[in-house]
C-alpha cells in the first residue's frame, strides 16, 4: 500500500541530494538563443552516447524543446550561480550578449562553464507532470582550467569545497 506523498515533503527529502547545475539552451527564429536552468540531468547510455533532461510540461519553454534540432547541456562552474539563476526563470528572458560563446553545431552555448556537450534529439518520454527529454550526444568539450562546479544542496546554491569538507550542518551554512 502506497503513501500520500507531500509534495513540499518530497521536495524537501530529494533536497538532500546534491546536484549538479546545468542550463540546456537551444535556439530558434521566433525565440532566438534560450535555456533553463535543470538539475535533473544524467547521463543514460554510453553506446550510444544519451543524457537525459526533465522538464514541466506547463513550462514556457517546454514547446519550443519539443521542436528543436539540437540542444547543449552546459555545465555551470562555481561562480556562475547568477547565470542559473537567470535561466531558472520561469517565463523566457532573453540572456545577455555576454553569456553566450560561439555556437557549436547551430546551437548556443553558454561562456565560462565546465564543458558542454551538444545532442540531438533522441526520445521524449512522459514523466508525470515532466516530459523526459533523451538526447543523443554528437559533439562535447570539456574547458581548460580547474574550476569547481556550482552544486545544489537543501535548496541553496553550495561550495563544493564546503560540502566536502563537512561544513554544512542542517542546510545552513556555519
Amino acid at each position: 500500500m502506497s503513501k500520500k506523498i507531500d509534495s513540499a515533503e518530497f521536495r524537501q527529502i530529494l533536497g538532500c541530494f546534491t546536484t549538479g547545475v546545468a542550463v540546456v539552451t537551444a535556439q530558434n527564429d521566433a525565440l532566438g538563443e534560450f535555456g533553463l536552468t535543470v538539475n535533473s540531468f544524467t547521463s543514460v547510455s554510453l553506446a550510444p552516447p544519451l543524457v537525459l533532461f526533465c522538464l514541466d510540461r506547463d513550462a514556457a519553454l517546454h514547446k519550443a524543446f519539443r521542436q528543436v534540432d539540437c540542444f547543449v547541456i552546459n555545465f555551470l562552474a562555481a561562480g556562475q550561480e547568477k547565470v542559473s539563476r537567470h535561466f531558472a526563470d520561469s517565463h523566457h528572458n532573453p540572456a545577455p550578449k555576454n553569456m553566450w560563446d560561439a555556437g557549436v553545431g547551430g546551437c548556443p552555448v553558454l561562456r565560462g562553464t565546465l564543458g558542454w556537450v551538444l545532442c540531438k534529439p533522441h526520445a521524449v518520454h512522459k514523466g508525470g507532470d515532466h516530459s523526459i527529454f533523451v538526447g543523443e550526444v554528437i559533439d562535447l568539450h570539456k574547458r581548460a582550467g580547474t574550476k569547481e562546479p556550482l552544486a545544489y544542496f537543501h535548496g541553496r546554491y553550495r561550495a563544493l569545497e564546503a560540502l566536502a569538507v563537512g561544513k554544512l550542518t542542517s542546510g545552513a551554512r556555519k
